[in-house]
């Protein structure tokens, strides 16, 4: 599903159980992220939010945080 002009993309109809799915996943990550003593970033909290929502896939989730710039690259 492609990003609009604004970074947003059409919004897609997930099902309560996908989007419970996500919200584990995500919440998995942050807790991941915590153990490490870390904490993530609004921009990074906010394209979870838009992956939970369904309106990003995986992918483009995926993409949108490597191409933040709060990564550290080595």
């Amino acid at each position: 599903m492609p990003l609009d002009t604004q970074g947003q993309s059409p919004q897609s109809a997930i099902t309560d159980e996908e989007r419970a799915r996500r919200q584990a996943e995500v919440d998995f990550a942050r807790g991941s992220v915590r153990y490490e003593g870390g904490t993530l970033p609004d921009e990074i909290e906010h394209l979870n939010t838009r992956y939970i929502a369904g309106e990003v896939d995986s992918g483009e989730l995926t993409a949108a945080i490597l191409s933040s710039h709060t990564v550290q690259r080595p």
